[in-house]
């Protein structure tokens, strides 16, 4: 049924099963049919309009509150097209949209049908086995996306494709010239299309994902801070600090002081 325009605090994947309609959010608007994955992060508002027989699944889930080891998934670039949420606060256009075809759709509708199955039974090792589908769905869109059909409007998926060179060298400092080669664009486009997909320089984005590894490792090691600043590519511990302060609000001491205890088993259900 149709429903009006709203914003939410989780990320919301949608998958379109069936049925045609309208998807709006911001400035970005176009028309579903069945195949049609796509996702929703932050607080952005989004309206479905002009449906008819419209049927999809909505996954609903919180990408920090989630314990998923990501491991090589960031070296995927369809993992970034889709899955990498847009900074809050800031516009990002052209990303996180795929179309499946009839057996990839299939492969997936299985296993979300797995993954509700595990969450509507709740037998023990439901939220292992749940947190595995989800992992394997995440993993499948991302190679998925990047096995669609090339067309005039690649762009996002080529700034993917710089996201994961980043990502896998994120301890280096930034070349626009070779990431632009990555994207087979000129260092003018580039700079353009990568700050109209992410609302950021690629420096900052770099910058922004160096202090979410560093909370990964405050949570999850006692290190010195000084250590995990170089680890994930400061050379200045004190530039570390300004950054991350700018970032997070607070110093990385006191962010390991008061951050809220990983998320039990229980609750990743």
């Amino acid at each position: 049924e149709p429903f009006a325009p709203h914003a939410h605090e989780f990320t919301e994947l949608v998958l379109v099963t069936s049925g045609s309609g309208r998807h709006t959010s911001g400035r970005e608007s176009w028309q579903l049919a069945a195949g049609d994955v796509f996702v929703i992060s932050g607080p952005r508002t989004h309206v479905y309009e002009n449906l008819s027989d419209l049927r999809l699944v909505n996954i609903l889930y919180q990408p920090d509150a989630l314990p998923m080891p990501l491991l090589d998934l960031p070296s995927v670039p369809g993992y970034h097209a889709l899955f990498t949420p847009r900074p809050q606060g800031r516009r990002r256009s052209g990303m996180g949209r795929l179309h499946l075809g009839g057996r990839e759709l299939a492969q997936i509708t299985r296993m979300v049908d797995r993954l509700e199955t595990e969450l509507a039974a709740r037998e023990p090792g439901f939220a292992f086995l749940a947190m595995a589908t989800f992992m394997e769905l995440v993993g499948d869109l991302s190679r998925m996306y990047g096995r669609q059909p090339s067309t005039d409007q690649d762009a996002p998926f080529r700034i993917a494709s710089a996201l994961s060179h980043l990502e896998q060298n994120i301890t280096e400092d930034v070349n626009l010239q070779e990431l632009a080669r990555i994207a087979h664009m000129s260092r003018r486009n580039f700079l353009r299309v990568f700050h109209a997909a992410t609302g950021l320089s690629p420096l900052v984005w770099l910058i922004e994902r160096r202090i979410h590894r560093a909370c990964t490792l405050l949570l999850q090691t006692r290190r010195q801070i000084t250590e995990i600043a170089f680890d994930v590519g400061f050379r200045d511990s004190n530039y570390f600090t300004r950054q991350f302060r700018k970032i997070t609000g607070t110093t990385p001491s006191d962010y390991r002081k008061t951050a809220p205890p990983r998320i039990s088993q229980r609750r990743a259900g």
